[in-house]
């Protein structure tokens, strides 16, 4: 097991080197940036219950969801295709997925029916 994880860790490495991001930086920004995407997201939703603004949180949380895929963007070389259509894709979807949590109608508590004892 252990030869496997260092030939997970040489490949991670050398894949790095060849495509020239540091991939121990893309793993942190990626871990970091979806904690505060998930966060910010969270108060774009207590803010449109609310009822206040939620342009300038939801522009933070597409901010920390995009970190990541930029710097691969911008420091990236040698990239395939595939890979800006995936990033592209990712986009989309999460632009979809946000777009559906916050149009979604609040779900009401289940009220106790007459008779129902616990």
């Amino acid at each position: 097991m252990t030869d496997y994880l260092t030939l997970f860790k040489e490949w991670v490495v050398t894949l790095g080197e060849k495509h020239g991001v540091n991939p121990m930086l893309l793993g942190c920004l990626y871990l970091g940036s979806k904690v505060c995407f998930f966060s910010t997201l969270g108060y774009v939703i207590k803010n449109l219950r609310a009822k206040k603004p939620i342009l300038f949180p939801l522009l933070f949380a597409f901010t920390f969801f995009s970190i990541p895929y930029v710097y691969l963007i911008i420091a990236g070389r040698n990239i395939s295709v595939w890979v800006y259509v995936f990033i592209a894709f990712v986009f989309l979807y999460g632009i979809f997925s946000i777009w559906k949590k916050l149009t979604a109608k609040p779900v009401p508590p289940a009220e106790d029916l007459p008779g129902d004892t616990i």
